[in-house]
């Protein structure tokens, strides 16, 4: 498993949008938010009056944890 600084050093911290959320993950819309209400995906933050976005590492972590799974 890679720590967060090796991680930091990878990727630059950064807000994520759902679309690139979705991306990263291959996961849709409806899939992440289910996963969200079942505590197994990072939460989103509310950035605006209408606009959610994820921390980079969060997801960059998530991603790190379930391809780690498999090893």
């Amino acid at each position: 498993m890679q720590s967060t600084a090796t991680i930091t050093a990878s990727a630059e911290r950064h807000i994520m949008r759902r679309d690139e959320v979705e991306q990263k993950t291959g996961f849709k819309r409806s899939h992440i938010y289910n996963l969200m209400k079942a505590g197994m995906f990072p939460q989103c933050r509310r950035i605006g009056t209408r606009a959610v976005g994820w921390d980079s590492l969060e997801i960059e972590q998530w991603v790190q944890d379930r391809l780690s799974i498999r090893d």
